[in-house]
């Protein structure tokens, strides 16, 4: 159901799938937090690529766009990554839980379609580096902030900053997830590759028939409801924490 729904949420939002996909690892699928991350890499950035397939032949991926974000993100997801290993876990949590709040904030904020036309590359750039970084720290994909820099600072309309998302999403992840398999044994982890591939197949199905939905749906009530679960998951998230740091 987990997997599902990440898929659904990729599909229909062009976002959310790696928030969800964390706390379902951790606190359901009882992985340890660090390899939780770097799956979540792995099954968000297999299920933004399926996708990102899937919208090719609608001609909304504007790659200029996907490589001026793109780029830099691969960049940031690696550097992020790597500064996960040395950063413990409740601030790794710590930071996830903030992000969650972020997005609930932007997901509540009035949607609005601007011109099509040509982003300050520059500009681009850095914003794609710091969630490429967030990307590899805490294992987000960053959808739901690349998709608003797409249509605000890239002036896109709204489902081709969606379709084009998801091919950086795919970008960034993979660089953050090649990371994290030369990383997790240095700390005596490991990927589970039946839990990577179950989540992921599943997600794969469920963002294929969210993004047929998306057409569909109104979004302004999905994304206020969702924005509501994104609070909820992070107060959880911050409770298990403050648990965590009180612990002997």
């Amino acid at each position: 159901i987990g997997a599902l729904a990440v898929g659904l949420c990729l599909g229909v939002l062009g976002s959310g799938g790696s928030i969800m996909t964390v706390p379902v690892l951790i606190y359901l699928a009882d992985q340890p937090e660090k390899a939780a991350i770097a799956e979540s890499l792995a099954i968000v950035g297999s299920i933004a690529l399926v996708t990102g397939l899937a919208h090719l032949p609608s001609g909304r991926v504007r790659w200029r766009f996907v490589a001026l974000f793109g780029l830099p993100g691969m960049v940031g997801s690696y550097l992020g990554a790597q500064a996960s290993s040395s950063v413990p876990t409740v601030v790794q949590l710590t930071v996830f839980a903030t992000i969650l709040f972020a997005a609930a904030y932007l997901l509540l904020r009035p949607s609005r379609d601007a011109p099509v036309g040509a982003g300050d590359p520059v500009l681009l750039g850095f914003y794609g580096f710091g969630v490429g970084v967030l990307t590899g720290f805490v294992g987000v994909g960053g959808g739901f902030l690349i998709v608003p820099a797409m249509a605000i600072l890239g002036r896109l309309p709204i489902h081709h900053a969606i379709a084009s998302s998801l091919w950086i999403m795919a970008l960034t992840s993979a660089t953050g997830f090649w990371n994290y398999v030369h990383i997790l044994p240095e700390m005596g982890l490991r990927i589970d590759w039946t839990i990577v591939g179950v989540f992921a197949g599943i997600g794969v199905a469920g963002a294929l028939l969210g993004s047929r939905w998306s057409q569909r749906l109104p979004q302004e009530r999905l994304q206020r409801a969702f924005a509501g679960f994104l609070v909820v998951v992070g107060c959880f998230v911050l409770g298990s924490n403050a648990l965590r740091w009180g612990a002997p």
